[in-house]
Formats: C-alpha cells, sequence, structure tokens
C-alpha cells in the first residue's frame, strides 16, 4: 500500500497530463466525426504520422527540419479547413442555458412533435432547424423574415405545398419562427447515401456548420429524420424524436451530458443523444 501511495505521488502529475489529453482527444474525435472534414482528418493526420516515422527512422535531418518549419503554416491550415467544426466545437463549449426554462423547452418541443405528427400523416414535406447556441441565419443564403409565436398551426401554414414560404427551411428560435423559406448550405460529405434528396443533405450540412437540431419530414414517404452534429438519423417515431429534442434543447446536468456522450461514442449503429438506439432506413428523399 505504502508503494502505490509513494507512486502516485511521484507520478500524479504524469496522470493529470495522459487524462486531460484523453478526454481531449475524446472530444476532437466526437466532434469531427462524421462530418466532411473528418476524410481530411485521417488523411492528414496519417501523413504526419508517417513523415515523421520516417525522419525518426532514416534519421532525415532536412525533413525533419522541414516538418519542424512549417508546424506554424500548419496550425494555420487546420484552423482554416476544419473552421465550421472549430466554430461547433467552441459554441457547445460555451453552451449555457440562457433565458429559457426547462418547461418553456418542452412546451417548444411538443410544437414541433405535433407539426412533425401531423405533417407526416399527411406526407407533406417540412425541414426545420431549431436554433440554439450558433446563430443560423448566417450559414443559410436566405430566408424571410417571420418572427411570430411558433404554433402547430402555423408551421403548418408555411408549409403547406403551393405557400409562398414553404420551399426551404423554417429557422425556430425559442418560442418564435425567426425565418422561412430559408435554403440551408449542402452537405458535402462524400460517403453519403445517393438515396438522399435536397432536403436532407441540407438538414446535415446546417448541422454541421452550426450547433442546431434539424427535423426533417419526407414529403414522398411521410418519415422522419433528424440531423445533429453532422449526423444524420433517419426513420425515426414520434416518441424517439420527442426523446431527441429533450435531450438537446432541455439542459441535462453536465455530468450526465458527458457520460451519455462517452456511452454512445464508437457504436457502429446511429444513436440519438437520449441514449437509444434508432432506425435507419433509406428513402428516396
Amino acid at each position: 500500500m505504502a508503494r502505490v501511495v509513494n507512486f502516485l505521488q511521484q507520478n500524479w502529475r504524469a496522470a493529470v497530463e495522459i487524462m486531460i489529453l484523453t478526454v481531449g482527444i475524446y472530444y476532437v474525435i466526437n466532434f469531427i466525426r462524421g462530418t466532411r472534414g473528418a476524410s481530411v482528418v485521417m488523411g492528414f493526420v496519417g501523413l504526419l504520422v508517417t513523415l515523421s516515422f520516417l525522419t525518426v527512422w532514416l534519421d532525415l535531418t532536412v525533413l525533419g527540419a522541414l516538418l519542424g518549419a512549417a508546424a506554424v503554416y500548419l496550425s494555420v491550415a487546420v484552423i482554416v479547413l476544419f473552421q465550421p467544426e472549430i466554430r461547433r466545437m467552441l459554441a457547445q463549449l460555451g453552451d449555457l442555458p440562457l433565458f429559457a426554462t426547462a418547461q418553456e423547452e418542452r412546451e417548444n418541443i411538443e410544437v414541433i412533435v405535433q407539426t412533425v405528427e401531423r405533417l407526416s400523416e399527411v406526407r407533406i414535406g417540412l425541414l426545420l432547424a431549431v436554433e440554439r447556441s450558433v446563430n443560423v441565419q448566417q450559414a443559410v443564403e436566405s430566408g424571410i423574415e417571420v418572427d411570430c409565436v411558433a404554433t402547430p398551426e402555423m408551421l403548418e401554414t408555411i408549409f403547406f405545398p403551393n405557400n409562398a414560404l414553404h420551399d426551404g427551411g423554417v429557422i425556430m428560435r425559442g418560442d418564435r419562427i425567426a425565418y422561412a423559406a430559408c435554403i440551408y448550405p449542402l452537405s458535402r460529405q462524400e460517403n453519403l447515401s445517393p438515396t438522399l434528396g435536397t432536403r436532407h443533405r441540407a438538414a446535415i450540412g446546417l448541422s454541421e456548420e452550426t450547433d442546431a437540431a434539424v427535423v426533417v419530414v419526407s414529403e414522398e414517404t411521410g418519415s422522419v429524420s433528424y440531423a445533429y452534429r453532422g449526423q444524420l438519423v433517419r426513420g425515426i417515431s414520434v416518441e424517439e424524436l420527442r426523446a431527441f429534442l429533450t435531450a438537446v434543447l432541455v439542459q441535462p446536468p453536465s455530468s450526465r451530458k458527458f457520460w451519455s456522450r462517452i456511452r454512445s461514442f464508437g457504436g457502429g449503429r446511429a444513436r440519438g443523444p437520449a441514449g437509444g438506439a434508432t432506425k435507419v432506413e433509406p428513402e428516396p428523399k
């Protein structure tokens, strides 16, 4: 026992460093996993590791000097290449509940869920982004300011076919509809299913650029999906949508949020933030 205590006293700094590095690496991987920058990260890291290994193994002095001199420029390149991911990471690190109470958030969730349920039954398309800490309007190309209280009836009116505002997405800010007829940025992920339509690609694209929770209803099948942090989960039920929105919008304690991400990380199946696996189905739109 004395040896263990003595070892901990002598090496506690190393243990703290390992813990900090582990948490940092986990968060970096978790934020870029599944985004359009993931493949670039893998290639970039692979190249650096290969060059570093060759430099040490073959004692390549010139290449080692060049890698050392290029370190500053590589840091700038990383910031430029992964600007959307870094912005989302910083936004989530500073993501704190400001004014809305848990009860108000639950009421907003019910508005969204009721709207999705009604439109899904009659197969009317929906594309709705719930703004969180990042201003979504800065990521969209256009939009018409609405600024009205969000109700199921108002959202149904906006998305009703042939309505002047139905073509595009809606930005919901708190309990209000901020903008309608917005053109979301399309995702540039190369591994997306070819069956995905523009609406779903736009949902993924906006979730890559911001920390918004994006809800989608297919106008062809009526199936419900959501996109969050660059991940699209498709073919979910209304209850699963409610659980997802509750987990994202009704702020859980920080420790519970951290461990729920730990449990969900590394799984092969698509999982919602609520912790339950959701069914993923192909759909044409």
